[in-house]
């Protein structure tokens, strides 16, 4: 049997935050929220001995939005940074430790209050690295499509088209529809407050 696709946030509900005044409002609304979903992107590299100059892309997602911060407009940094650090909002994703490898390099700031999905999926017995179109699959019965295309493409570019938009904001927020689909109680999960320093980006 087909599983239906994954029911994604539309372009409406995807905000791109520049001006103060969005920037204010995105800060407000996510830390109402509390717990979001959580990922980055980052320009790919495809030549041997490359290092990523990621991440480009940060995002978070709320129950029915989700706001896309481009790290190449300074105005976004002092918000995102602040976001990363911040214990108060609780930041749910997949293999978030190469994220935070990539984060802590690049911004020099260590993420505080993480929840890697996978290391739920894990202690149900999956494999170490379930990954967002799996535990859809599992937790929603629902299909989440991925394009290496848009994997793959310019996560630095002044302007991101309509395709990255929606893959950024869904991967995050297909997270947090995740873990509200476990219905675990808070105390159960496996939240790391604190992240440590790591080396190597590429560590996960």
């Amino acid at each position: 049997m087909l599983m239906p696709p994954f029911r994604a946030l539309t372009l409406t509900q995807i905000v791109v935050p520049d001006t103060r005044d969005e920037l204010l409002s995105a800060r407000a609304e996510i830390f109402a929220a509390g717990v979001v979903g959580f990922d980055t992107e980052s320009k790919p590299t495809f030549n041997r001995g490359d290092v990523s100059e990621g991440p480009h892309v940060v995002q978070f997602a709320i129950q029915d939005k989700a706001f896309i911060f481009q790290l190449n407009r300074p105005a976004c940094l002092p918000w995102v940074v602040e976001l990363l650090q911040s214990e108060a909002v609780l930041k749910v994703g997949f293999g978030l430790q190469s994220d935070h490898a990539h984060i802590h390099r690049k911004l020099g700031v260590r993420l505080a209050a993480v929840l890697d999905l996978n290391h739920v999926f894990r202690k149900e017995g999956y494999g170490s690295s379930t990954g967002v179109r799996a535990a859809v699959g599992l937790a929603l019965r629902q299909k989440f499509h991925k394009s290496k295309r848009i994997t793959t493409s310019n996560w630095a570019a002044a302007q991101l088209n309509d395709r990255q938009l929606s893959y950024a904001a869904n991967d995050a927020y297909a997270a947090l529809v995740v873990l509200n689909a476990l219905n675990r109680r808070r105390e159960d999960l496996p939240i790391r407050w604190q992240m440590e320093e790591v080396a190597e980006a590429g560590d996960a």
